[in-house]
């Protein structure tokens, strides 16, 4: 089983390397995984998703209504300004694939995400906004003390 981590970094200032189970809990989604041969395990990338972005949304959950698996998990996320969509998430990425709770339309063919927060600020300003306050909180904080 392989980790990655770049939230250590090496003296050659963001260079990518392994890490310790412990420091997992540092990372974000995006840079944790758990290798499969080369496949991700989906399960644990939308767990983790939710995780990420929970605070500026309304609802979100990963889905239990379409068998996820290693391959592919599915996500209801309620928008803040009350869109609701039903995401699927693959090694290509994130994308809308229903506008309603563990409902997938057929007909829709969106482009994928690489990320949750690109996928999020394209659907929603309030998202936008509270991930914005979130940050300005967090640089506020750094500032008071003192680093």
């Amino acid at each position: 089983m392989s980790r990655k981590c770049s939230d250590e970094l090496t003296p050659e200032e963001g260079m990518e390397v392994d890490c310790k189970p412990e420091d997992l809990l540092k990372c974000s989604h995006e840079e944790r995984y758990v290798e499969l041969g080369d496949v991700k395990d989906m399960r644990l990338e939308a767990e983790a998703v939710v995780n990420d972005v929970l605070f500026a949304v309304t609802e979100m959950h990963v889905s239990h209504s379409l068998t996820s698996g290693v391959d592919v998990a599915h996500i209801n996320v309620e928008t803040r300004e009350g869109n609701r969509y039903y995401l699927e998430l693959t090694e290509a990425g994130l994308r809308v694939v229903g506008h309603a709770f563990d409902q997938v339309d057929e007909g829709l063919s969106t482009q994928y995400h690489e990320t949750v927060y690109s996928l999020l600020d394209s659907l929603s300003p309030g998202y936008r906004e509270a991930f914005g306050n979130a940050l300005l909180q967090r640089l506020e904080r750094l500032n008071q003390n003192g680093q």
